[in-house]
């Protein structure tokens, strides 16, 4: 049976290589272990539940880890989210229908942020995306 829970450890780690999400990887350290408990026992239970503890107990505990080194703060926005913050100038009307902003010679269709009417000509600041439409303010 150890055989088995070899295979499945490889499986896991080339899944884990594809997929690069730090999950799967668990599994089969989970599946590892699990070997080393078929070298003792032969009962197929006792390993399976050495597999399904060790890589839940293992994922739940190295969560807060991963959480702690990586600093969301630090990433960089891209796309589209690279316009929070920026401004724009307003060359359609924002009022009830859908006006349209300027940012980096870039056109975009906008709201207002309160649904408070902006004219043609009026420097805007970009408060957030919402869909495929920025969320604006008067600056």
């Amino acid at each position: 049976m150890w055989l088995i829970w070899l295979i499945a450890a490889g499986v896991f780690f080339v899944a884990e290589i594809i997929t690069v999400g730090f999950l799967i990887f668990w599994l089969g350290i989970g599946a590892i272990l699990a070997m080393l408990v078929s070298l003792i026992t032969d009962n197929i239970l006792i390993q399976f539940a050495v597999f399904v503890f060790s890589s839940i107990a293992l994922i739940f505990l190295t969560k807060p880890l991963v959480n702690k080194y990586i600093n969301k703060q630090d990433m960089i926005p891209t796309n589209s989210y690279s316009l929070i913050g920026k401004k724009g100038k307003v060359i359609k009307d924002i009022g009830e229908d859908l006006g349209q902003v300027k940012v980096s010679e870039e056109i975009w269709t906008a709201v207002s942020e309160n649904d408070m009417p902006i004219s043609k000509g009026t420097e805007v600041e970009i408060l957030k995306i919402d869909g495929v439409k920025l969320v604006v303010k008067p600056t």
